[in-house]
């Protein structure tokens, strides 16, 4: 019984033995995990907290959350857009409110003489304070818009007088900016390309000056209700370095301000962007005024040609003229349709008569010559025949000869290849001079050779002094 009993209370510890060991394989593992992950937290709290400071930078450095860059918060609940009624002005029934203006030129594109205009593009700014705008801020930092949120507050209504075309560039975006400070101070800026008119006096073209005025100011608000002016004074307006024109060289840019009477209105604040251009003169010293003057004197040469050369001096004059018809008409084709003589106008007019000039010059030579040979005709046909005489030297009645030079003539041989009528007529004259009658035709027929061949020689001094003295006085003056 007794050995009975030891055997059962052995096989009790066995399995007794055996249970615990089986829950201990069934709990230790979840405590080994539990206690390590109690040991590792501090060091994963510790990792994270680094990783922290590296993301956000040093706690020391590390700035206060602001409301401001919160995502949570809408701009126009932060702005208090639907509290307000932004379709009136700021301080509506108060003293005028002060809009600050600056200008950057970005470009100036053209200026057109036809049309009397010109193409500037500008980043055009305004300053002003809106308190209806303002919103609490820790740091005092500005929120920045595009051009959506503009459509939904107040903004200057500003226009450019005497515009033809203007646009606010859409590429990729409306370049519309708006930035509002927490007290409610505003900047706007905004990206224009405009063209305007520019009303140009061309008396002295190409020798020119033009200066043009881009006008800014308010549609709707009078001075009573808005006051427009340059922020800082002349240094408003700034432009780029590289701007640059082909005809024109910019001397100066600078700023006004005027007071703008409607009569149905009232007054309005004016700004002014004043620039002065001065031509370049060269382009037209090579395309108009250097071709005309060789015009001039290549006219000129018909005076060193035989005048019986009709064929040579004729269309000589007939070319310069129609050249300098074109030279004129081209000119003319690019300028506005003005009412006044201008500079350029005087010159190749002026050309144009010296031109015309040496053409009807060689048609008083022509006519004179004209003259001459048919009162020869006429001596020749009143003549006897003179057939068996022998051919004599002729004598040059330059008035200047004596009696026994023209009696004296069975020893002179003709020498110079002159025609033999010719020398009958001067020799009839010559003997004939005692006879009151004959003596005067001799005088007459005398001057009239020596008037024809003195226009071409006094021609050849007078145009060409002349054009010198009026180049002399044009440049004087004009220049």
């Amino acid at each position: 019984m007794v050995a009975a009993q030891n055997m059962k209370f052995s096989i009790f510890l066995l399995w007794w033995g055996w249970a615990l060991a089986t829950e201990g394989r069934m709990h230790w593992p979840g405590r080994e995990v539990h206690e390590m992950s109690q040991k590792s937290r501090p060091q994963r709290q510790r990792r994270e907290a680094h990783e922290d400071t590296h993301k956000q930078g040093s706690p020391i450095l590390k700035r206060s959350p602001d409301i401001t860059k919160s995502p949570l918060t809408k701009s126009e609940q932060l702005l208090r857009i639907d509290d307000h009624d932004f379709s009136m002005r700021p301080g509506f029934g108060g003293p005028a409110i002060p809009v600050g203006v600056d200008v950057q030129v970005e470009s100036l594109d053209s200026i057109s003489e036809v049309d009397m205009d010109f193409t500037m593009t500008l980043y055009l700014r305004h300053y002003w304070k809106d308190e209806r705008l303002s919103f609490p801020s820790t740091n005092n930092l500005s929120m920045t818009f595009d051009g959506r949120l503009v459509k939904k507050i107040w903004v200057p209504d500003m226009f450019f007088v005497h515009s033809k075309r203007s646009f606010i560039h859409d590429t990729t975006t409306d370049n519309v900016m708006l930035r509002v400070q927490p007290d409610g101070r505003v900047l706007y800026s905004l990206r224009v390309t405009v063209t305007a008119m520019c009303n140009m006096d061309f008396s002295r073209f190409p020798l020119d000056t033009q200066t043009c005025s881009l006008e800014i100011e308010s549609y709707a608000y009078t001075e009573d209700d808005l006051m427009l002016y340059w922020k800082k004074g002349n240094d408003s307006l700034k432009t780029d370095e590289r701007i640059s024109l082909s005809q024109f060289l910019i001397q100066e840019f600078h700023t006004t301000t005027k007071l703008a009477f409607y009569s149905s209105t009232g007054w309005y604040n004016r700004l002014y962007i004043n620039f002065t251009l001065r031509r370049h003169i060269f382009f037209f010293l090579l395309q108009t005024y250097f071709p005309a003057t060789l015009m001039v004197m290549l006219s000129w040469v018909s005076f060193w040609i035989d005048r019986r050369a009709v064929p040579a001096r004729v269309p000589l004059g007939i070319t310069t003229v129609l050249t300098m018809s074109t030279i004129i008409t081209g000119v003319n084709a690019s300028m506005p349709r003005v009412s006044y003589i201008k500079a350029v106008d005087i010159y190749l007019w002026v050309s144009f008569v010296f031109v015309f000039l040496s053409v009807l010059e060689y048609a008083a030579v022509n006519y004179l010559t004209t003259v001459q040979e048919r009162k020869e005709r006429k001596l020749r046909e009143k003549l006897p025949c003179t057939c068996g005489l022998p051919q004599p030297r002729a004598v040059m009645l330059d008035g200047s000869y004596s009696d026994v030079e023209v009696n004296d003539l069975s020893s002179f041989v003709p020498d110079n290849g002159e025609k033999p009528d010719r020398m009958m007529v001067q020799l009839t004259l010559a003997s004939e001079r005692s006879s009151p009658q004959r003596k005067s035709q001799r005088s007459s027929y005398v001057s009239m050779r020596i008037d024809t061949h003195a226009i071409d020689k006094y021609s050849r001094i007078i145009f060409p002094a002349a054009y010198i003295l009026f180049n002399l006085i044009y440049w004087s003056i004009f220049s």
